[in-house]
């Protein structure tokens, strides 16, 4: 059974950071690209950041760049968003996602920025 248990989000204040973690298992974790996106209210899914399935390749939104960083751990089948610099704009919930023969998402996390 496939799953993936995003953790790590929470109120933070402006200027803050958190670290997202997204625990994957019931697939080989390895050959699957990984994503984090995030939905605020109102606003259409965003993709915040791509790792393929080595690490070798990253790119990072260009709303996030700088202060966002996307990195894995293939021996722990893990994910992580580390957010630096964090902004109101920033609050919204966050969801991984697994790319490759399927594609499979997280419950989510919610991230709040606010003083």
């Amino acid at each position: 059974q496939v799953q993936l248990v995003e953790s790590g989000g929470g109120l933070v204040q402006p200027g803050g950071s958190l670290r997202l973690s997204c625990a994957a298992s019931g697939f080989t974790f390895s050959s699957y690209a990984m994503r984090w996106y995030r939905q605020a209210p109102g606003k259409e899914r965003e993709l915040v950041a791509h790792i393929t399935g080595s690490g070798s390749s990253i790119n990072v939104a260009d709303s996030v760049k700088g202060r966002f960083t996307i990195s894995r751990d293939n021996a722990k089948n893990t994910v992580y968003l580390q957010m630096n610099s964090l902004k109101p704009d920033d609050t919204a919930v966050y969801y991984c996602n697994a790319l490759g023969f399927g594609s499979y998402w997280g419950q989510g996390t919610q991230v709040t920025v606010s003083s």
